[in-house]
């Protein structure tokens, strides 16, 4: 499906640019046939934001692509550097891709500054020459470019930007990024990434030849275990925000959190094995979480 639209809407396209209802559907149809979770969630939102939602995804999911998708490091930084000039024209008024044709009318109703969205496209850059990381400083920072935009477009949707509302979103996106690296450490391995911090792992005892072989022994469970238990407290502490915003987005915001707090229950469920296993959210803890946030919302 990538493959197609980059050929279509790409730096070679010559199609027409796109009306204002044409760009709209195309987002909206991007947001809503992706393979993640997003129409789960959208259905909550208040109808009036849907569409805002949707246009701030597709510009999301063609970063994301354009940095994961290619398959081709220098490509795809020829790719994201197209994007990045794309985005610029769109705050200068100038707009052919359906996504900032319908971006540019989100950006200006809700006043959503640069930024975030250059931050995005900055760490998948970084993606396709750095694959290991020395500190968790270092990988805070990419946590802060990668995860923690989405959070800040969030607010600003929600016309609850403010510095306590950004810090604790802050919290809930890269506490939310580490649980999915920590559940995804063999996936990403296999992907030639490691997200470790060499400084936890060396601290802990565990050598880089270790990752080679997959290696399960006390030290990594250790590691594992410290590793969970930092993600756990980056989301904890962001669940402040949560009766900070409107109504019904209280319970976006608690499924994400809630979520990533059940990815880490599961790996800790599993002995932190995470080498042999990779633990998953089910329907079920879906639907429970749900429910539970159903819940928490009426007893607010």
């Amino acid at each position: 499906m990538f493959s197609r639209d980059l050929e279509l809407w790409g730096p070679q396209s010559s199609l027409p640019v796109p009306s204002r209802s044409e760009a709209e559907a195309y987002c909206r149809r991007l947001a809503t046939s992706h393979y993640e979770n997003f129409p789960l969630v959208s259905w909550l939102l208040p109808k009036g934001l849907h569409q805002h939602f949707y246009n701030v995804y597709a510009y999301c999911r063609w970063a994301d692509d354009l940095g994961d998708e290619v398959g081709d490091p220098a490509r795809s930084l020829e790719l994201l550097a197209w994007w990045r000039q794309q985005l610029a024209a769109c705050y200068a008024g100038e707009r052919r891709h359906p996504v900032f044709i319908a971006l540019k009318l989100t950006i200006d109703e809700f006043s959503i500054p640069r930024q975030p969205f250059d931050d995005l496209i900055s760490a998948f850059e970084q993606d396709q020459h750095v694959r290991e990381y020395d500190s968790f400083g270092q990988l805070r920072d990419y946590c802060r470019r990668s995860a923690d935009p989405v959070g800040r477009l969030v607010l600003f949707l929600c016309r609850q930007s403010n510095e306590q509302n950004i810090g604790w979103s802050d919290s809930i996106c890269t506490g939310l990024q580490l649980a999915n690296f920590w559940q995804d450490v063999a996936r990403d391995f296999d992907l030639g990434r490691i997200y470790l911090p060499r400084e936890d792992y060396e601290r802990f005892g565990y050598r880089r030849d270790d990752f080679d072989a997959r290696r399960i022994n006390p030290v990594f469970l250790e590691l594992m275990k410290f590793e969970v238990d930092r993600a756990r407290r980056f989301l904890l502490d962001g669940l402040p925000l949560i009766p900070n915003l409107p109504g019904p987005l209280q319970i976006d915001i608690d499924l994400f959190a809630q979520g990533g707090l059940r990815i880490l229950q599961r790996i800790e469920q599993i002995g932190y094995r995470v080498w042999d296993k990779r633990p998953k959210v089910t329907k079920w803890d879906a639907i429970g979480l749900l429910t539970r946030a159903l819940w928490r919302r009426c007893w607010r």
